[in-house]
């Protein structure tokens, strides 16, 4: 079985340096070009089309994928990896960039962030534990 983790470094200059980051999933090439697949999708491309692009891993938000499909939504289809068709790494956010941006629709709390909804209004909590 492969490491969860690894990393090294194959060049440097100065303070720069190229490397890769070994994850169960797969390598990804440092610095990396990383597409935002916000809602578990990179808008107006297919996986295979986005891998043609020579990206190693998609970023995911946290906010959005809670809001919807929902978190339960995507455990109940398989996971976040088959539910998006990308068997490569995903990197998902805090929610940390909503609690500060979207402060007239969140409420902090000792468990975590209420967020009322940008789309319908409903209420949505957001604690260390779900967040991750």
């Amino acid at each position: 079985m492969a490491e969860r983790f690894a990393f090294s470094i194959s060049a440097t200059d100065g303070k720069a340096r190229t490397g890769s980051i070994q994850m169960l999933r797969g390598e990804i090439r440092t610095p990396a070009f990383m597409p935002v697949g916000t809602a578990a999708t990179v808008k107006a491309m297919r996986p295979a089309e986005v891998r043609a692009t020579g990206a190693d891993i998609i970023l995911g938000n946290t906010y959005h994928l809670m809001l919807r499909p929902t978190a339960e939504r995507m455990a109940r289809l398989g996971g976040l990896h088959k539910f998006m068709g990308w068997d490569r790494p995903i990197l998902t956010d805090s929610g940390g960039y909503q609690v500060m941006s979207l402060s007239s629709l969140r409420k902090i709390t000792e468990d975590g962030v209420t967020f009322k909804s940008h789309l319908d209004g409903s209420r949505h909590v957001l604690s260390p534990e779900r967040s991750m």
